[in-house]
């Protein structure tokens, strides 16, 4: 790859982070279980036992029901997200999605076919798009993500992880976002870095090869 087609790599979340899946997914949820909206209580949080899913079979047969709606194909977009992305993407940030939607097996290509029709439905830019539910084998120079679980693996495997704030992890600590004008801040800011650390690393090469 010549070093003008290094890019920056941002690497991005979906679900929590650009697809508002916590704020539009009860509707979904209590229609597979039988119920009303407004018999679940409280905000969506991550695993959703306050609502009882167990009862009813777990996150397996709530995720086959969500693919089955058309959830993630139709399902709202967090707001800014694709505007801020753009203009990342216009910065020459390499955005690369990362996400784990391959969760029932025998659903992997409507999951796929479903992602694919939202990214462009709602005009999200990207490089690069992974399904992995081991986020830190996927590189990319920055992260951000709303998961506890893969904010912590990232992190423990030296990442600079962005943690989307939402119902799902009021209790992480670090680096925290409440919208994407704020994430879009802190990208720019760490491709500056990255693009004045790369110019010094390549001045001092230069300098060895005289």
């Amino acid at each position: 790859m010549a070093d003008s087609d290094v890019r920056f790599v941002f690497g991005v979340d979906l679900d929590g982070v650009c697809f508002d899946y916590y704020g539009s997914i009860k509707p979904y949820a209590a229609a597979w279980m039988g119920k009303q909206p407004e018999d679940l209580p409280g905000e969506a949080v991550y695993g959703f036992k306050p609502w009882g899913i167990d009862e009813h079979g777990g996150y397996d047969p709530l995720h086959q029901y969500l693919l089955d709606k058309r959830f993630f194909a139709d399902g709202p977009a967090l707001p800014g997200a694709a505007e801020a992305l753009n203009r990342l993407s216009d910065r020459h940030v390499r955005i690369r999605i990362i996400t784990h939607r391959l969760y029932v097996s025998g659903g992997h290509q409507e999951a796929v076919s479903q992602t694919v029709e939202w990214l462009e439905r709602n005009g999200i830019p990207y490089w690069d798009l992974c399904f992995v539910k081991d986020k830190p084998v996927v590189g990319a120079d920055l992260y951000i993500e709303d998961t506890p679980n893969n904010v912590i693996a990232l992190r423990e495997a030296g990442h600079p992880t962005i943690v989307f704030a939402n119902t799902s992890n009021v209790e992480l600590p670090g680096r925290r976002v409440s919208d994407w004008a704020e994430v879009e801040e802190i990208v720019i800011d760490e491709h500056e870095r990255w693009r004045a650390n790369r110019d010094a690393e390549e001045g001092l090469l230069a300098v060895g090869r005289t």
